[in-house]
């Protein structure tokens, strides 16, 4: 099975996931709903996944969320967290049917999962905050760190659709490809911002755009 593919899920998938295991259970509502590509539903995980394993706790914020399946697996992986804001500028017309397929299995999540439709510069963010994004296109990523720094909140973006005209290359390159300069750019700036960053990658055979930024403050030093 390709995890790369961009074809629907859908119902008839289902039995392509067999076991009571986590992931399978998650495919398994993203299948009955019918509303996300294979390739979606990998890059969520992967990225929740090692988001959690840093960061735990606090509201969710997935800012430019799509269809909010991220917002929704950091909540299944860390069920002590508190709630979980999905916000973007148009929310597709079928997220509601995800969220319900995903309820249907965990239906605490009800009660947690909150969609909205508004620019995300718009978003009261709060120190406590974990602050995801995955895949927002361009400059989008860029206003998303922006956003979580100045909450001083922690954050983990996935970038995507690399854009020397709307985002710094930091003249780099010549010694690199743009995507690779651009996001290098993007940690050493989070760094100079007083963060601690992490830099890691999901699974290349799903996107090759898989490069994970994660940051949080630094605690002040004793002087």
């Amino acid at each position: 099975m390709k995890k790369s593919s961009t074809n629907r899920l859908m119902p008839r998938h289902v039995d392509l996931f067999k076991t009571q295991n986590l992931f399978d259970r998650i495919a398994r509502a993203v299948c009955r709903a019918g509303t996300l590509p294979r390739k979606e539903l990998y890059e969520s995980w992967e990225t929740a996944r090692r988001v959690r394993r840093r960061y735990r706790g606090g509201r969710v914020v997935d800012l430019a969320c799509g269809h909010g399946l991220l917002a929704h697996i950091l909540l299944i992986l860390d069920l002590g967290s508190g709630p979980a804001l999905a916000v973007d500028a148009r929310i597709p017309d079928n997220a509601a049917a995800l969220s319900e397929s995903l309820v249907k299995t965990w239906p605490g999540l009800a009660a947690r999962i909150q969609y909205r439709q508004m620019d995300i510069r718009d978003v009261l963010l709060f120190p406590e905050d974990l602050v995801v994004s995955a895949h927002a296109c361009g400059a989008l990523t860029d206003l998303v760190l922006d956003r979580a720094v100045q909450a001083r909140a922690r954050v983990a973006v996935l970038p995507c659709c690399h854009n020397l005209k709307t985002c710094s290359g930091g003249n780099l390159t010549n010694w690199m490809d743009a995507s690779l300069a651009i996001d290098a750019v993007r940690a050493t700036n989070l760094a100079s911002r007083g963060y601690e960053i992490i830099t890691q990658k999901i699974p290349g055979t799903i996107t090759p755009k898989n490069r994970l930024l994660m940051g949080h403050p630094q605690a002040p030093k004793n002087i």
